[in-house]
């Protein structure tokens, strides 16, 4: 009987009751430009969801200057779902979203807010269990190696020089820059001027954002041998997978995509055509952890490393609880904004140690959004 009321009372403490949202940013002195986009703000939508007993998960969303009225608008529409679900009932809170999302797609916005959801509630669980994600769902390793991400195209020389070399400065052991300027020569230039400024012990690897065509992604990839450039990420729009198959028979460079995608259809095609070389989810479009891990279990089963995008505080966890898991993204926006930076040393990071993710948003840069 003692045990029946033990796990009654779990029940109801674990519950979800409520939840809110808020916005935070961080600053950008000018506006930055890769080949697709233009930034004019770094900004991130956050969500808590309380439960019964009091404790709070949280998860966020980079969301840049783009549609914030829409994304906002997805979240409030599947938040009372959840009130009233377990906290531990993931799968459970995805297909009642599914269902809800299929008439008007279950991709795109509503797979966002199906996510941030998803990630507050692993967030909260592990709170209650008091432990850290990586503990939770099981540790392959302990350290995730970290590359340092950027070299925009807006950048001056100097500018990409400052931050290729402030990396490696810091211990990092390969960073990205991003390609797709009008002309191949430039991306071929600054390629060479980020060779020589960090040497030839940190890897480069290069971004395309989708930015280029067959012809000039060709062009590109045939010159950067020389170059010892890793990968080549996002050459072409990501559903063009016949130019991936060509660049890949042309060329032989390493392909990396997956960021854009919010199922794992296109990993499955790319590897029919042998033209994918690193899987690399998103783990707010891929649909949050469940989500993430069975696309990174897919991987595997294709013998594809996964090194995922942006969300480094999320990642590095979950990297720790696969066998393929081989590297992480760097971006420092969000660090001034949480309580518990992820530490980065010679190049590896360690996932927080703290129950839950091990990090929550400091409430002075947070405006609620009712």
């Amino acid at each position: 009987m003692s045990e029946i009321i033990e796990t009654f009372t779990l029940r109801k403490d674990t519950a979800i009751r409520g939840a809110n949202i808020y916005k935070a940013s961080t600053l950008l002195k000018k506006p930055i430009a890769d080949a697709t986009h233009t930034l004019s703000e770094i900004s991130f939508i956050v969500l808590r969801i309380q439960l019964e007993n009091g404790i709070v998960g949280e998860s966020y969303l980079l969301s840049f200057q783009y549609s914030p009225n829409a994304i906002i608008g997805a979240l409030k529409d599947v938040l009372p779902l959840i009130n009233g679900c377990q906290v531990n009932e993931t799968g459970v809170v995805y297909k009642k979203i599914d269902d809800l999302s299929e008439y008007f797609g279950n991709q795109g916005l509503l797979r966002w807010a199906q996510a941030a959801i998803n990630i507050a509630m692993w967030d909260a669980w592990g709170k209650y269990l008091q432990h850290p994600i990586h503990h939770i769902l099981g540790t392959h390793q302990k350290n995730v190696p970290i590359y340092g991400s950027g070299g925009w195209l807006s950048y001056t020389i100097k500018e990409l020089v400052s931050e290729v070399t402030d990396y490696a400065n810091r211990g990092f052991k390969a960073v990205k820059i991003k390609v797709g300027s009008p002309k191949v020569e430039t991306d071929i230039e600054r390629l060479k001027i980020v060779r020589e400024s960090v040497g030839s012990d940190v890897s480069i690897m290069m971004d395309a954002n989708q930015g280029m065509n067959l012809p000039a992604a060709i062009k590109l990839a045939t010159a950067a041998k020389n170059l010892d450039i890793n990968w080549f990420e996002e050459p072409v729009h990501h559903q063009d997978f016949q130019s991936y198959q060509i660049l890949k028979n042309q060329t032989g460079i390493s392909l990396a995509m997956g960021e854009r995608e919010y199922d794992t259809l296109p990993l499955r095609e790319l590897v029919s055509r042998n033209a994918l070389d690193i899987w690399q989810p998103d783990i707010l479009r891929i649909g949050g952890v469940d989500a993430w891990r069975e696309s990174a279990a897919l991987a595997k089963s294709f013998h594809l490393p996964v090194m995922p995008h942006y969300y480094k505080d999320y990642d590095v966890p979950l990297l720790c609880t696969i066998s393929n898991g081989v590297g992480a993204e760097s971006f420092d926006w969000v660090d001034p904004l949480i309580d518990n930076p992820m530490i980065v040393q010679d190049g590896y990071a360690k996932p927080h140690e703290l129950p839950g993710w091990g990090f929550n948003f400091l409430d002075e840069h947070l405006t609620e959004i009712k």
